[in-house]
């Protein structure tokens, strides 16, 4: 492959890499804030959060979700900025977040939840081995999530309504996934911390390639106007309770893929 293009340096835990209306978009967990990264390559902040995580996505109509897991709530960004509550998820310990092409939005901790476009919540899943990033297909009928501590990926069937079922290993994996995307070839690229890399695979846990770093890899993201750039944020990790050593530590690469991004995010 290509080799890498770094794109931000000296930021903390970058995470939730996100391409919306043209924009590479991305969290910075030490520092609490939400950016946006403009033509000229400079970082914007667009929002701010007490404490991590912060994982995000985008709503059909376009306004910003925000995973408040002290809180136990998803927040939502109004157009004129301000951030309000939108759902109840109860409890704490919730962490990723992914909004399908029908609107509806998954988040994962304890349990892994649907939230409907008019904020109910219901139950999709429980006992998974340290959820971590989601993706969609293309044809809004499968949730694919990453168990981190279970080293593999797993797929849902989604029906019409959104509700979940037909849990299933998609993939075994030589270590912990941590944030995935979805490419037109059917696969699965997949962030990995203590390895160092990202990887793409098959259903089935085959390796089509790799892109190697030179620091924990925590989420990626197919993004740029054809899709076909893989972006990915990576950052030394020293543990939730060491945030702020992680300062400086956080910087988000590009390089090109070769199948363009499809689903969601």
């Amino acid at each position: 492959m290509s080799e890498l293009t770094l794109l931000v340096t000296d930021r903390g835990l970058v995470e939730s890499p996100r391409w919306h209306a043209g924009w590479l978009w991305f969290a910075d967990w030490t520092a609490g804030e939400i950016l946006r990264l403009d033509g000229d390559g400079r970082a914007e902040v667009v929002a701010k959060a007490a404490a991590p995580p912060l994982s995000f996505d985008f709503a059909a109509d376009g306004r910003m979700l925000i995973v408040a897991s002290g809180e136990g709530r998803l927040l939502r960004r109004e157009p004129d900025a301000e951030i309000a509550p939108f759902a109840d998820l109860g409890g704490d310990g919730w962490n990723e977040i992914v909004v399908d092409g029908r609107g509806n939005t998954y988040v994962n901790g304890p349990k892994l939840l649907l939230v409907t476009p008019g904020g109910a919540v219901s139950v999709e899943a429980e006992g998974l081995a340290f959820p971590n990033g989601m993706a969609v297909t293309p044809d809004n009928r499968t949730l694919i999530c990453a168990e981190s501590y279970a080293r593999r990926l797993t797929a849902f069937d989604i029906a019409a309504d959104g509700r979940l079922s037909g849990r299933r290993v998609w993939a075994d994996l030589d270590g912990p996934p941590d944030g995935v995307c979805i490419d037109a070839a059917g696969a699965v690229w997949y962030a990995d911390v203590p390895n160092a890399y990202c990887r793409r695979v098959l259903e089935g846990g085959e390796v089509l390639d790799e892109v190697k770093l030179d620091r924990g890899g925590f989420a990626c993201v197919l993004g740029g106007p054809d899709r076909r750039t893989l972006y990915i944020t990576a950052a030394r990790w020293f543990g939730m309770d060491r945030m702020a050593e992680m300062a400086g530590a956080g910087r988000v690469f590009s390089i090109p893929a070769a199948a363009a991004g499809v689903g969601w995010p």
